[in-house]
């Protein structure tokens, strides 16, 4: 996931939060089509049907109208895609439902507009991302914007803060079944992994848990953790004997891998972007527009 910091104008700030209005309340309006539905009732329109709804919406409604249709179609077609991951045999995950003020503050628009770029770089460290009814808002070029980039989600976290970010949890569930002439290797076994990482959903856990801590939740990166030697602090991915049991090489410490990486997590041993290791711990940072890159 590859995620950025917004930095609109006071100007621009509210368009978006006009946007997560209208992309929930169209989801919203979506979900209820779908849980009328009953056996022996007529089927639920499907995304062209409510499409072809959403455009009469807009012309009885100027408030709706005022808003973007770029973004309403968008939130329609992204709960066509959460309902056809729904009713997959092979990759089932939960039924699409309820997005509430405050929790789900995001949408989702392409990545072109017309034959350019939404996406823009202006120096080594500031950018530019297209968005409806705002124009072009800056943003923080921390990482290099991932290629094929075709979407983007602007969202807010719950301390007001707004991300642009890129989701790869497509390339991490991607098939292993290769091609003809080169076929993969495990494909049952990395199909139910597939399965596992689909059904966890780590996005809404992480979410959960914000919410009930805070300002108390903080991620850190795993690098390392795991051949690190919680006792003496010796690094070594020889040490890591097995996927369940870490012995190291220089103390002889022995342990539990999982528990080993657990406890450098817990005592701060995370690895910075330089290599070194910090103390874990929440950082004073004011508040932030982020966006996400797909």
């Amino acid at each position: 996931m590859s995620r950025y910091r917004l930095l609109p104008t006071p100007a621009q700030e509210a368009a978006p939060q006009v946007h997560c209005a209208h992309a929930r309340y169209v989801w919203n309006l979506a979900v209820e089509q779908h849980r009328y539905w009953r056996p022996g009732r007529k089927s639920a329109p499907g995304y062209l049907e409510q499409c072809r709804q959403l455009t009469q919406a807009r012309a009885e409604h100027p408030w709706l109208a005022a808003g973007s249709q770029m973004v309403q179609q968008q939130a329609l077609r992204d709960f066509a895609q959460a309902m056809t991951a729904f009713f997959d045999p092979k990759n089932p995950t939960g039924r699409p439902s309820w997005r509430k003020v405050g929790r789900d503050e995001g949408f989702r628009i392409v990545g072109r507009r017309g034959q350019q770029w939404s996406v823009r770089r202006l120096s080594r460290k500031t950018g530019e991302v297209w968005v409806p009814k705002a124009g072009w808002v800056r943003f923080r070029w921390s990482r290099p914007v991932p290629p094929g980039v075709k979407s983007y989600r602007v969202m807010m976290d719950r301390a007001g803060r707004w991300h642009v970010e890129n989701l790869q949890i497509g390339n991490m569930t991607r098939s292993a079944k290769g091609t003809p002439e080169n076929p993969g290797r495990n494909v049952r076994q990395k199909a139910g992994l597939n399965r596992g990482i689909l059904r966890s959903g780590w996005g809404l856990l992480v979410r959960r848990l914000e919410q009930k801590a805070p300002g108390r939740v903080e991620k850190i990166k795993p690098a390392f953790t795991s051949q690190r030697c919680s006792a003496c602090g010796h690094v070594d991915r020889k040490s890591r004997e097995s996927q369940a049991y870490f012995v190291c090489t220089a103390c002889g410490f022995t342990c539990n891998a999982d528990v080993n990486a657990a406890r450098n997590i817990a005592a701060g041993h995370a690895v910075t972007a330089r290599g070194g290791f910090r103390a874990a711990g929440p950082e004073s940072r004011e508040p932030q527009l982020l966006a996400s890159l797909t």
